[in-house]
């Protein structure tokens, strides 16, 4: 009899401490609001490591493009790494402003003229790296490039629905 006390108060035991150290607790995390250059700063990845989860998509978008251009080598060893800022740099203001449309506590008109800032500053990296693209491709190119992307995201876009629609959503 004296055994099974002692095992039921072990058990007792356990559970009461590892309820305690283990057990979740709500810890506060005080939040400092981050300015928009703040934000565009934290979503640009410092090193092709810490790019992320988009490389598989990246790499087949890289793919698709690079069979449309048709570079020699010498284009390509300019070409792609400026692609690849210009579209991290794309990347970074088009989640700034995916940010801005989804708070639905910020004021309205604030919240307007940040999303027509954001946009402004789509179409400034665009046409600071189109001059660039130009001084490594042909405009022909150049051209082909825009209508790729273009081509690649409607694509991408409408597997997406597609896979959408059969999984019922």
């Amino acid at each position: 009899m004296t055994k099974l006390i002692r095992v039921v108060l072990s058990i007792l035991m356990i559970t009461a401490f590892s309820y305690t150290s283990y057990g979740q607790r709500r810890v506060v995390v005080p939040v400092r609001p981050y300015t928009n250059q703040q934000r565009l700063q934290q979503y640009q990845p410092r090193n092709a490591a810490k790019a992320g989860s988009g490389k598989r998509i990246q790499a087949v978008k890289e793919n698709f493009i690079a069979q449309r251009l048709n570079l020699t080598q010498k284009e390509a060893k300019a070409f792609w790494p400026m692609y690849r800022r210009y579209n991290q740099e794309l990347t970074a203001v088009k989640i700034l402003k995916r940010e801005n449309n989804s708070n639905a506590t910020a004021d309205g008109a604030q919240q307007v003229d940040t999303d027509l800032k954001l946009e402004t500053q789509l179409v400034d990296i665009k046409k600071r790296y189109r001059d660039e693209f130009y001084k490594i491709l042909s405009p022909e190119k150049v051209s082909i490039l825009y209508k790729s992307e273009k081509e690649f995201n409607d694509e991408a876009f409408r597997i997406l629905t597609e896979r959408s629609v059969r999984a019922g959503d």
